[in-house]
């Protein structure tokens, strides 16, 4: 019996996979200074930066060494320090890892991962040159940008590229959702966002995955193979920027995942070996230091989704244990194509100090480019909640942050939308066909609708601390409210163009949009509406729209008698 048992595991040993063999990986982090990619001769190793594994984080020492375990699958990868750049593809990617998988991706994927990448080398070394990296610097954050086909990567390039390219950012983001599903379009559309000229990070979403993966780990190879680790870190200025992947799927295994969307799916969820790294990684970053998460699911949404696991970060509060005692916190995310903010406190599960802000952005699909074709040839694509897609520019000064939306192709003070809303039926959809598109909105009343009718202002990225007044003329400033509800505009936009609405696009209450009651006193006149909007970061916005009230279609005038009364009769 004994000979059989060593026999047996003899034979597993034989058998077990090369992901059982446990491997170390050394190397050295140093600072390239041609620009080679190799170290040369007289080429400094650079002390104490970090090097992961996804699993653990170490310290290279004074010659820019490190050592780490490399059992594989693994990818390496360096945590880009202040003051330095990691080199970039051609298309603008940071190359800040190494993928160690000597067989490659497993088989039987839709689209290509990783090629077999042989045995470890004997040193993997990450070359770092310097930078200029100020305290006070500026990012593109991309959210969903989602191309379903080639013509939409055209939508891409020519609705929201061409107008970055010249950006001063340091660097730019997407949120995940960088495609929907047909990732044979990652080359093309990788191209086309090089062209911005900045090095561009990439946060994995549930539209990257690969559907025949059997499981979670095997779901995100050929992300792996463009953009490398699905979670990391990086230094920018005085700012720590983790990248969170927090769509834990469920393998179908099914080429056509069908409602892959609900149960049995995915879940938005983080999971609990990447907290314990992000344990890790953030007790080698100092309290005071401000931390940017960028994540695909958002953390909690308001969205028709809310209670949805695949919209709601299933363990958003084991997050904000390890969040707890840093002031400095920010987080955004996407994938619900709504704009919303968040502020969690002690009713969340957070316990501060005070409260962690977390923004859903705006996306640059929009309505996943669903609607008319505008005189460029690009979709209209207004989100669900009436925002114009587009995207944001993060701002950050040392340990202060602050966030503006850019909706694609209009002024950078196109901010809010300001409707005039008098219609008793709201805009059913058996009425509108009465009207001219946008009739029910504009800005010309009878003096008898007045009574009636609501300044309605969708304030495209605001959130609870968003304050917004208006003021007719030159009267009072009067406060607005803010509820959420439909935005009149999007109700109409999508029920007039259903033929170019793609299916499951419909419009959904917004979490930013205000109301007023129009003065009732207005008489007959041209008059100028202000609206000054305080946004979530505590800066004014100012709109106008031009008002027309006109005179009363009520009986008035000159009085006159019926016709069959004869003239000083003193009867009809």
């Amino acid at each position: 019996m004994r000979l059989l048992a060593i026999a047996i595991l003899a034979a597993l040993s034989i058998a077990a996979p090369t992901a059982l063999r446990a491997e170390t990986a050394v190397g050295f982090v140093f600072e390239d200074r041609n620009a080679d990619g190799v170290r040369d001769a007289g080429e400094p190793g650079l002390a104490g930066v970090r090097v992961s594994n996804g699993r653990d984080l170490v310290r290279t020492d004074e010659s820019g060494r490190y050592e780490i375990d490399a059992t594989p699958p693994v990818v390496l990868f360096v945590v880009k320090p202040a003051g330095f750049q990691t080199p970039v593809s051609a298309d603008m990617l940071p190359r800040f890892y190494y993928v160690h998988q000597p067989e490659g991706s497993p088989p039987g994927l839709r689209y290509a991962g990783v090629a077999p990448t042989g045995p470890l080398p004997e040193s993997v070394d990450f070359p770092l040159r310097r930078a200029t990296e100020p305290s006070r610097f500026e990012a593109i954050l991309f959210a969903d940008t989602q191309p379903q086909s080639h013509a939409e990567v055209d939508f891409i390039r020519d609705d929201i590229v061409s107008e970055l390219i010249g950006t001063e950012a340091l660097f730019g983001m997407t949120l995940g959702d960088i495609m929907f599903d047909d990732l044979s379009l990652l080359p093309r559309f990788n191209a086309v966002i090089g062209q911005i000229g900045v090095p561009w990070y990439n946060v994995p979403g549930n539209h990257e995955l690969n559907f025949l993966a059997e499981d979670d780990a095997g779901s995100l190879e050929t992300f792996k193979r463009f953009f490398g680790p699905p979670y990391y870190s990086f230094d920018v200025g005085d700012a720590h920027f983790v990248v969170l992947d927090n769509i834990e799927y469920k393998g179908n295994g099914e080429s056509d995942p069908g409602d892959y969307r609900g149960s049995g799916g995915y879940e938005a969820r983080i999971g609990e070996a990447q907290l314990r790294w992000l344990e890790k990684d953030l007790a080698l970053v100092p309290d005071d230091q401000l931390v940017f998460l960028a994540m695909h699911a958002p953390l909690r949404t308001y969205s028709g989704e809310t209670e949805r696991p695949q919209a709601n970060t299933q363990d958003r509060r084991e997050l904000f244990e390890l969040l707890e005692g840093r002031e400095h916190l920010y987080s955004v995310a996407g994938h619900t194509h709504t704009t919303e903010h968040h502020h969690f406190g002690e009713e969340d599960g957070f316990d501060g100090p005070g409260t962690f802000h977390h923004h859903v952005l705006t996306t640059v699909s929009g309505s996943w480019w669903s609607g008319p074709i505008d005189e460029r040839g690009i979709a209209v694509a207004e989100q669900r909640d009436g925002t114009p897609n587009g995207y944001h520019v993060l701002e950050v000064d040392g340990t202060d942050l602050a966030v503006r939306y850019k909706a694609a192709g209009r002024p950078a003070d196109y901010q809010m939308r300001i409707l005039f809303d008098a219609t008793h039926h709201h805009h059913r959809a058996e009425v509108q066909d009465d009207f001219r598109h946008g009739e029910l909105l504009d800005g010309r009343l009878n003096v008898d609708e007045v009574a009636a009718t609501h300044v309605v202002v969708n304030f495209f990225d605001g959130g609870p601390k968003t304050e917004l007044s208006f003021q007719v003329g030159d009267g009072p400033y009067r406060p607005m409210t803010r509820r959420r509800t439909f935005d009149p505009f999007v109700k109409e936009l999508f029920a007039r163009h259903r033929e170019s609405v793609k299916p499951w696009v419909k419009a959904e209450p917004s979490s930013h949009v205000f109301e007023a009651d129009l003065p009732d006193e207005l008489r007959p006149g041209t008059y100028t509406v202000t609206v000054r909007a305080k946004d979530e970061f505590g800066r004014t916005h100012h709109a106008h729209r031009v008002l027309e009230v006109e005179g009363s279609s009520a009986p008035g005038g000159e009085l006159r008698w019926p016709a069959n009364c004869e003239p000083e009769a003193t009867s009809c």
